[in-house]
């Protein structure tokens, strides 16, 4: 897997080139009054209609609408679970729209089909990202994922279960962490470790686990590096010594999606899983007193955690640029930033907001989490495959620890489908 450093308080070059959200086909774009309406589709980061993503576009539209003339916004917000798949059908019915806020762009990156961010961002503003989430955003060395958030992963664990199974720290090492699962189970606790191998965002969870294991999805070269040794070995021991042993709770995890796993940590019912900032909110919103440590690894502490940026991106359908620009500009004034982060407990992608939280109490909690950034590593966002490999672990990595899997034999095969798309330019 290519390590990609975060680097704070640098900020991008101005050559840095970004890309922004997809332009919509839908209407030919313009409203009756002749305003350009921009489409955007974007991610829900909340777990319940009340803290919907939606809310946040909406005042953040107003707000741009009040103070810009002749362009409207139009935003739809899908769960994680749809919205790459709605992306992908809208642009191939030829109805892309456009600013898509998702989790893959290079794929329509090397289709011609995305703007570069310094056809459509104000220099201010491009050089004000964190240059290495900047950089995690080009296809050969062009810039074409506008970073939108970020997010590390730490291991979280029930502070009141742990205490009453007689477990007097967080684990550092997968012995360790079995050994703390099984007190947990003969205490009584009902998913002793949360595994959500799950369609939502399995992804996730096996890159958490490969890195652990010494794995990864890919070399530093870029190659992919799926059916490695090391990952092989890492789903075998989920297989043998965490599912087959009855340590994941009643369910498959191969049905179990993240929010399914967060739902039942903020219902005590957890003791341990792998979880992002968001996680804090929702567990301290339900009197949760938990615990956050780096990830365990096979013999001691993971020497890397999984770091993600969430992109947008902007489609050149309609030849809408100027106006994309404008309204991108806004997104990413200091104000907007540090609402969205704010409200969902996740990292900044400007510097300008990084510092206001490193130098304010009142983040205290999320400096653990840019801390581990430094040494996170990223999906690779950058492969024009990505977005097809990932749906592809989304389908096949759960059936790896069920009773019988064999992850030689699936991890193999998502390798060469992989390889295949890779040599055909996917």
């Amino acid at each position: 897997m290519q390590r990609r450093r975060f680097l704070s308080l640098t900020t991008a070059g101005v050559a840095a080139v970004t890309t922004a959200p997809g332009l919509t086909a839908c209407g030919g774009g313009s409203g009756s009054d002749g305003d350009v309406t921009l489409k955007v589709v974007a991610a829900d980061y909340g777990d319940s209609t009340g803290n919907s993503s939606q809310k946040y576009w909406d005042r953040l539209t107003r707000a741009f609408e009040t103070k810009t003339s002749g362009i409207k916004v139009d935003v739809t917000v899908y769960g994680w679970t749809d919205v790459d798949r709605r992306v992908a059908e809208m642009v191939k019915s030829g109805q892309a729209p456009d600013i898509a806020q998702i989790g893959a762009y290079a794929d329509y990156a090397a289709q011609g089909k995305l703007y570069r961010a310094d056809e459509l961002l104000a220099i201010p503003t491009q050089a004000g990202f964190i240059s290495s989430i900047a950089h995690a955003g080009e296809v050969r060395r062009v810039q074409y994922g506008v970073p939108f958030v970020a997010s590390a992963r730490l291991l979280f664990y029930n502070k009141k279960l742990f205490d009453r199974a007689g477990i007097s720290s967080a684990p550092t090492s997968w012995n360790e962490l079995k050994e703390a699962a099984v007190q947990l189970k003969a205490d009584g606790v009902k998913i002793p470790y949360g595994l959500p191998l799950g369609p939502e965002e399995c992804q996730a969870e096996t890159m958490m686990w490969m890195l652990s294991g010494g794995g990864g999805y890919a070399d530093p070269n870029g190659s992919y590096t799926i059916d490695s040794t090391e990952n092989i070995e890492t789903f075998e021991w989920l297989r043998d010594e965490l599912v087959g042993a009855g340590l994941t709770g009643p369910g498959s995890p191969a049905r179990t999606n993240r929010q399914d796993t967060f739902d039942a940590f903020t219902r005590g019912e957890v003791g341990m899983l792998n979880g992002h900032p968001t996680l804090m909110q929702q567990a301290s919103g339900h009197s949760i007193s938990y615990g956050t440590a780096p990830l365990p690894g096979r013999k001691g502490r993971s020497s890397s955690t999984m770091g993600v940026a969430d992109w947008l991106m902007a489609f050149k359908h309609n030849g809408h640029r100027k106006e994309i620009g404008k309204f991108l500009d806004f997104v990413y004034t200091e104000k907007n930033v540090l609402d969205f982060v704010r409200e969902y407990d996740l990292l900044p992608v400007t510097t300008a907001v990084e510092r206001t939280m490193l130098g304010d109490s009142e983040y205290k909690r999320l400096w653990r989490f840019l801390d581990e950034l430094e040494s996170a590593e990223f999906y690779p966002a950058d492969k024009t495959s990505w977005a097809e490999v990932s749906k592809l672990i989304k389908e096949k990595i759960g059936s790896t620890v069920a009773k019988g899997g064999d992850p030689t034999s699936v991890l193999g095969q998502i390798q060469r489908e992989a390889d295949a798309m890779e040599n055909a330019g996917a």
